[in-house]
């Protein structure tokens, strides 16, 4: 019986997927997946038995293979709708749009009043023509680009997928596809729905996908199905036989995470219960992803319609407001003052000119008889009569005239040459067209280091191990060119990478010495990682989603320790022509927090052991104290790679018993399975096995400078801008790289903000205050100028940031020409963007305008915390990109960027506002100069039609 799957022993209560408890990282916001009132609305439908609903039991439940339970669930159906309007709705809802702006409300009120026979001083066709030409305009657009989302929402919907119906396969609209539903997807096909991978053609339940609709990068990426789902292949009798029970989170926009549970019918644990398997992000494939270079997939439905991840991605952006359009709103409501002030001084001449003329003048030449013959009265109704005739003040195009040279400025962005990357073939774009003029009032630029400032091109270059460093040189293949003799030969090897040179012969002599120290180095970089391999032309081809881990594991593979394949349970390498293989037993993957990842394998020898890589500052203090001697020569070679600019990584391992093992195993396991913070459980779980780690020693990384990066660092400093670098590398390389772009240049005093508690940076603070203080007496008595570059670790960042010391440590950077702040997160790059951009000492300062660039996904945070977001399309992906305002292939394209582009867009539009305003005054005080003249009676002096046609169509542009 398939009810048997639902037990109530899985149904652990969980709270909801986008609860606080989830949000441990403050950079991603969880989008509920109904608004509040639905909720409620929800809530009362299943109190009345109406609906029963996921929200009461905080988690979504579902079966594979019964679509009578799963439809008594209310899931929606896959039928998406992006429009904004309804046919029905469109006049209405436009209209209400359209007349919330200021400009339109204020020309609809002078309309009404000119249907009022009283006051009306113009006919009423001179307002409505332009009005309804400007609503008209806008209208149109909105309903042609409402009809092409339409449009393409039914090619959508449309779209056939194969779906296991009634015991066979057949052709479904997406549109029909349900929550629940088994679906065969086959190469080259997008995916309808989110899916759970049941199985696929390739060995091991391997899948590979493309991501591009939902992060903009175009490698390959690799999902894998349970080991316990891969057998049923698409054999279509075991599918239909398939009954399974999904226990997972709503719906929410984590695109990097998934929590769930499967049970399935027939598959019991020790005790008799149904066996539980964890299912995690890399067991999904998600609406939007291609698949590729597999022939076919199956997978179970547990997302569709609007509560895709995709869809709920699909938000509008933060909208950015200029400073120029803050001051226009300001202009807007100044003028408005304006016109009623000029307005009741006409109501107030037309007082004084009825008392003591005016009913002379009626009687002795007005061939119409007023209606009213008090003076008083007259001269109130004067006023509306003169809001209308001086109603050009407010300039109806104006806003429409803003966005059509902003458009055009941002054609000259995209169209320039000289922003274009011809190696890569990447324009410069445009990608907002509201923030041109705002690049010209650039005063501070925040910066990712590793793919901005340099290529994040890694080569591995040196390495210490045991005390014993290995590599003299640069290992660069011009220096190699120059002297032959230095390359170290691996024609022994037969898959060594040919683009692979290095020029320190004495680490191959260790390999083929077997130096055990050596051995455990080359192995935890042949087997720690997360890489996939798969051949192409008979050579062996690497797809790694980081180019550290590509560059680690190359270097490996030419010293002959070369990574295989891996299964979802072994990993397989040749070590000296000899093929091992390993049995993975865990994997504790890398994240932003960790900075680390491990892998524990039982080896061929029969002997389980851990090996690690990461940072100093997360693996150091897990290491045991059995060799301080080590230790310590191993950070000074470290020390002595950071100057140098070089990456470096710490290398460790360590035996594990089986009996250690085992206990912590069901600690792992527990938590992996675990619905209620499942990712604090595991990370708890992790740190109870990566202790007491044995040091083997550490990597060192080149990624060099890009092209032009010290040039146009040194010309944006000669503009007044100042540039702050965020990075994850450590102290000495940031100030290495530092010097290397000429960002800290050799007179600068560095400063150095390194407290580990609040109270001690609090003290650091101030001494480095007194200091530079100090130094600027020193210089001003010696005629020169103190310069100082100040560096601060994010360790002590956390406590700087506190809303105690915050202001304190912004005073003392902002006098500083330089920041670096190395070993910081991505959250707190955004903090430290915040921080300096809503910084205002009286409330009469400028904004301090930042603007953020970065390549990767852990700057994406910073860029849409700033000002102006500029993304670099390197090799990080191309999350940086679609979050950004502005994007290019180079660093250096962003001097001509700020000064170039923004500098004349902010030229023209400050000529343009003084031409607009200029030009809309002249002929509005014409009338008002006219006033006396006619007796304050709201005559105009020109043609209506001239009126009607003065701002749309003679002065628009």
């Amino acid at each position: 019986n398939k009810h048997e799957v639902e037990k109530p022993l899985l149904c652990k209560s969980m709270s909801s997927a986008n609860g606080a408890k989830q949000h441990q990282d403050n950079e991603y916001e969880t989008v509920n997946a109904m608004t509040t009132l639905e909720r409620w609305w929800d809530q009362i439908k299943i109190k009345l038995g109406i609906k029963k609903g996921e929200i009461d039991q905080g988690l979504r439940v579902l079966r594979s293979n019964d679509p009578a339970y799963n439809q008594e669930q209310n899931f929606p159906d896959n039928f998406i709708s992006t429009t904004k309007y309804k046919a029905y709705s469109f006049l209405i809802v436009n209209l209400c749009e359209q007349f919330s702006r200021l400009a339109n409300a204020y020309f609809l009120l002078i309309l009404i009043l000119q249907l009022i026979p009283w006051i009306a001083a113009l006919d009423w066709w001179i307002t409505l023509l332009p009005l309804l030409f400007v609503l008209s305009v806008t209208g149109f657009k909105d309903a042609y680009d409402d009809i092409q989302r339409w449009r393409s929402d039914k090619s959508i919907n449309n779209r056939t997928t194969t779906a296991l119906i009634n015991k066979q396969w057949s052709e479904t609209k997406w549109s029909e596809v349900n929550v629940g539903t088994l679906l065969r997807i086959k190469s080259n096909e997008s995916i309808p729905a989110d899916l759970l991978l049941i199985s696929s053609s390739s060995p091991n339940g391997l899948a590979y996908i493309e991501t591009a609709e939902l992060d903009g990068e175009t490698n390959l990426k690799v999902r894998q199905s349970l080991a316990e789902t891969e057998s049923y292949v698409d054999d279509t009798e075991k599918l239909s036989k398939f009954f399974g029970r999904v226990e997972c989170e709503l719906p929410n926009n984590r695109l990097d995470k998934y929590i769930g549970l499967l049970a399935m019918e027939s598959i019991y644990d020790g005790d008799g219960d149904l066996a539980q398997y964890s299912l995690d992000n890399d067991k999904i494939l998600l609406r939007g992803m291609v698949l590729k270079n597999t022939s076919w997939v199956v997978g179970l439905t547990v997302f569709t319609g609007h509560q895709t991840k995709l869809m709920m991605n699909s938000g509008k952006p933060t909208l950015k407001r200029t400073n120029v359009d803050q001051l226009l709103n300001k202009i807007v409501y100044y003028i408005l003052g304006l016109l009623l002030a000029l307005c009741t001084v006409c109501g107030v001449g037309s007082f004084i000119w009825e008392t003591i003329r005016g009913e002379y003048f009626s009687e002795q030449f007005a061939p119409w008889i007023s209606p009213f013959d008090n003076a008083l009265l007259i001269a109130v109704m004067r006023i509306p009569s003169y809001i209308i005739v001086l109603n050009t003040l407010v300039p109806i195009s104006l806003y429409v005239s803003v966005e059509m040279i902003r458009l055009g400025q941002s054609m000259f962005i995209n169209w320039d040459l000289l922003m274009y990357h011809n190696e890569t073939d990447t324009p410069a774009k445009a990608r907002s067209t509201a923030l041109n003029e705002e690049l010209g009032q650039i005063k501070y630029v925040f910066s990712d280091k590793t793919g901005t400032l340099t290529q994040n091109v890694m080569v591995f270059l040196k390495a210490s191990i045991n005390s014993v460093q290995y590599g003299s040189g640069t290992g660069s293949e011009e220096d190699i060119a120059m002297d032959p003799a230095k390359s170290v030969d691996f024609s022994w090897n037969e898959y060594a990478d040919p683009k692979f040179t290095y020029d320190d012969e004495s680490i191959v002599t260790a390999v083929n010495d077997r130096d055990p120290e050596v051995d455990k180095f080359l192995k935890v970089l042949s087997l720690c990682h997360t890489v996939m391999s798969s051949e192409e032309d008979g050579k062996l081809v690497y797809q790694a989603q980081s180019p550290d881990e590509e560059a680690l594991l190359t270097a490996a593979r030419n010293f002959g320790y070369v990574f295989l394949t891996r299964t979802q349970k072994t990993v397989t390498m040749s070590l000296l022509g000899v093929t091992e293989e390993y049995e993975m037993l865990a994997l504790l993957d890398f994240d932003n927090v960790r900075k680390r990842m491990s892998i524990i394998l039982r080896c061929p020898d029969g002997k389980i052991r851990l090996f690690c890589k990461g940072a100093d500052t997360t693996v150091i203090p897990l290491l045991n104290n059995n060799d301080p001697a080590k230790l310590e020569a191993t950070l000074d070679h470290m020390n002595f790679y950071a100057r140098e600019g070089l990456r470096t990584l710490i290398i460790a391992c360590k035996e594990i018993s089986d009996q250690d093992f085992a206990e912590w195993e069901i600690i792992f396991e527990k938590a992996q399975l675990s619905l209620e913070d499942r990712d604090d459980q595991i990370n708890a779980a992790q740190d109870l096995i990566e202790t007491e780690l044995d040091l083997v020693g550490s990597s060192a990384i080149e990624d060099k400078l890009q092209d032009g990066v010290p040039e146009t660092i040194a010309n944006l400093a000669r503009a007044s801008i100042k540039i702050w670098v965020l990075t994850g590398d450590k102290q000495e390389t940031a100030i290495n790289i530092g010097y290397s772009c000429k960002l800290i240049k050799p007179r600068m005093e560095v400063l150095i903000l390194e407290g580990d508690e609040s109270d001690e940076v609090k003290f650091e603070i101030k001494e480095l205050q007194y200091r530079i203080d100090e130094l600027k007496r020193v210089a001003k008595k010696e005629g020169v100028d103190a310069e100082f570059a100040l560096v601060v670790t994010g360790s002590t960042l956390r406590y700087a940031l506190e809303e105690s010391l915050k202001y304190t440590f912004l005073d003392l950077a902002l006098q500083c020409a330089a920041v670096i702040c190395c070993r910081v997160t991505p959250l707190q790059k955004a903090l430290v963007v915040r921080l300096v951009k809503n910084f205002k000492p009286n409330k009469s300062d400028d904004d301090n305008i930042t603007l953020a660039i970065g390549d990767g996904a852990n700057d994406v945070s910073m860029i849409r915390e700033a000002h102006i977001g500029v993304g670099i399309s390197g090799k990080e992906g191309m999350q940086a990109v679609l979050a950004s305002d502005f994007c290019f292939a180079q660093f250096r394209f962003l001097e001509r960027l700020i000064l170039v582009h923004g500098h004349w867009s902010y030229i023209r539009m400050c000529k343009f506002l003084r031409y607009f305003f200029f030009k809309n005054f002249a002929f509005t005080l014409v009338q008002l100069f006219y006033a006396p003249f006619c007796g304050f009676t709201a005559q105009t002096i020109f043609d209506p039609l001239y009126i009607t046609l003065y701002n749309v169509v003679f002065t628009s542009m």
